[in-house]
């Protein structure tokens, strides 16, 4: 099953004026644009936050967890495949994600799922505007026209889809575990004999047992934002998760997951064998291992899906384009940025310059 991109927009009537109040981070209220006014989020905290079973879902997914309950219009974006989900009254001009305005209606077979969580946004527009003009002005290789401009005008508040997933794993292990020790061996350079220590490794077997919880090891679902950007702002605090309410998300745009439960629980699995897989090898005694092999038993294992808040800035400088995020929770800051060729090989030049200082002072010793 293809999943793709959406925003959903819940209207919530400023009482002085009638206009559209929208979240804001910085008050943690429902705010009108228009007068200012707040009004009360009418958030139900009676709510909770429910862990699914991970298998009993894999076989049988109820499509009452499907949709989001409020009225929406969701639009394709044609040049990066974003599908993004406005207010039906409102006419979304351009993508969130790339910025084009290349964007057409979208019709979807099959409703997407409720997001069980959602992480507030705190950070707010003014402090990730400055976060991010601060970060242009610590780039020493960037162009200094890039800095003078810092093209914070253009950031925007989105909330990525996550799944995230526990476990409890147990696991047996066993491999060689090396242990080095040194040998004295006589050399001849030049007809003179020369005496050096050699390393060995002395291998002997070793087992043990690791037994660990995961706990909401995430899986991003979004296509909007480059993979890589995405893990430079992780982790979110999950711990702060409030129970899915549309007034967190009035006003912001939420994308719809691209990786569906089956390509998601099948990654998280895959980044839960490599970190199990750490912890073993972290118990082997001796300074080097080889041949670990690893037999691990998950239970109790349960999932969710939520909602992540993070500033998306993307941009162009010449002929490409270039992206830039802000954890909206965290304020961690990863961006892609052009480089100046003269600053570039300036430095190329530096690295020469010490090279042969270095060479040339062990050169004389």
């Amino acid at each position: 099953m293809t999943e793709t991109v959406e925003a959903a927009r819940a209207k919530f009537a400023c009482p002085a004026c009638g206009g559209e109040a929208v979240w804001n981070p910085a008050k943690r209220a429902l705010v009108c644009p228009f007068c200012g006014t707040e009004s009360p989020a009418q958030i139900d905290a009676s709510g909770a936050i429910v862990e699914h079973d991970l298998v009993a879902a894999l076989r049988a997914i109820p499509d009452s967890s499907r949709g989001w309950d409020r009225a929406a219009r969701q639009v394709r974006c044609q040049s990066c495949n974003a599908i993004s989900v406005v207010d039906p009254s409102r006419q979304a001009q351009n993508c969130p994600f790339c910025g084009s305005a290349q964007l057409v209606p979208y019709e979807e077979t099959k409703a997407a799922f409720r997001p069980e969580g959602v992480l507030p946004f705190a950070i707010s527009d003014t402090a990730a505007r400055d976060g991010i003009r601060a970060w242009y002005g610590r780039l020493w290789l960037a162009p200094s026209a890039l800095k003078a401009r810092a093209l914070t005008d253009t950031v925007r508040g989105v909330y990525l889809p996550y799944w995230t997933f526990d476990a409890q794993v147990e696991a047996d292990w066993n491999a060689e575990a090396g242990h080095y020790y040194y040998e004295t061996e006589t050399v001849y350079v030049n007809g003179q004999p020369r005496v050096r220590q050699v390393q060995r490794v002395r291998w002997e077997p070793a087992a043990g047992h690791v037994s660990h919880f995961f706990d909401d090891d995430l899986v991003c679902a979004s296509v909007g934002v480059q993979p890589a950007l995405v893990r430079g702002i992780e982790p979110f605090p999950t711990h702060a998760l409030k129970p899915y309410d549309a007034a967190y998300v009035a006003g912001w745009v939420v994308e719809r997951y691209q990786i569906d439960l089956v390509g998601a629980a099948q990654r998280a699995r895959a980044t839960m064998d490599a970190k199990l897989n750490a912890l073993c090898a972290a118990q082997i005694p001796g300074d080097t291992y080889r041949n670990l092999s690893v037999r691990a038993d998950y239970s109790q294992q349960t999932f969710k899906h939520i909602l992540a808040p993070v500033w998306l800035l993307t941009y162009g400088y010449g002929a490409r384009r270039f992206q830039c995020v802000m954890n909206g929770a965290t304020g961690a800051i990863k961006g892609e940025y052009p480089k100046s060729p003269w600053k570039v090989a300036l430095l190329v030049l530096a690295i020469i310059v010490v090279v042969i200082i270095v060479m040339t002072i062990g050169g004389h010793q």
